[in-house]
C-alpha cells in the first residue's frame, strides 16, 4: 500500500472505530468482543483497501464485512461455549444507563437475526435503506419490511414497556 492510501485508511480508521465497535455491540457482542470484531474488520478493509475506496457504496460494504465477521466468530465452538458463561455471569447495576441498556439488548433480543440486523444498520448505525439493503444483500422492500416487523416487535416489547412505566 502506498503512502497516500496508507493515510486514507487510517483516517478511514479514526472516524469509523467507534461506529463499528457500537454496531457489533447492538448485533450481539459483548464490548470486548465488539473492539476484537472491529479490529478483525479494519484488518480485512486494510487487506482489501482497493476494494473498499473502489466500492459504490463505502459504508454498506464495510458494515457488510463486519457482519460477516460477527458470523464468523459465532460459527465456532469457543463462541456457543462463551454465550452460555456469560448469560449465567450477569449481575444487575442499579445505574439508570446500565437499566436502559440492558433493555434495549433484551428487546432486541427477542428479535429474529434478519431483524436484528436491519435495526441496528438502519437505526444504530444510520444507514439508509438502500445501504442496508447492499449491506444485507437483500432487496430494499425486504429492509423495509423486516423494519416495519421489527419494530412492531420492539413496541410490544415488555423489556421496553416495563422500562417506560418505571420512568412514569
Amino acid at each position: 500500500m502506498d503512502a497516500t492510501s496508507e493515510a486514507s485508511f487510517a483516517e478511514f480508521v479514526r472516524a469509523q472505530w467507534r461506529d463499528l465497535v457500537r454496531a457489533a455491540i447492538f448485533l450481539g457482542a459483548g464490548p470486548h468482543e465488539a473492539e476484537d470484531i472491529a479490529q478483525q474488520t479494519l484488518v480485512r478493509c486494510y487487506a482489501s483497501w482497493q476494494r473498499v475506496t473502489d466500492a459504490t457504496n463505502r459504508d454498506a460494504y464495510v458494515y457488510r464485512m463486519l457482519l460477516n465477521q460477527l458470523r464468523d466468530v459465532r460459527r465456532t465452538r469457543w463462541w456457543r461455549s462463551r454465550v452460555d458463561v456469560e448469560a449465567d455471569g450477569r449481575v444487575d447495576d442499579a445505574s439508570s444507563q446500565v437499566v436502559l441498556a440492558d433493555a434495549v439488548h433484551q428487546a432486541l433480543d427477542g428479535l429474529t437475526k434478519e431483524q436484528r440486523d436491519v435495526v441496528v444498520l438502519r437505526y444504530f448505525v444510520q444507514l439508509t435503506e438502500a445501504q442496508t439493503a447492499t449491506a444485507l444483500n437483500i432487496p430494499a422492500g425486504t429492509v423495509k419490511s423486516r423494519l416495519s416487523r421489527a419494530l412492531a416487535a420492539l413496541a410490544g416489547s415488555h423489556h421496553l414497556s416495563e422500562l417506560s412505566e418505571e420512568h412514569r
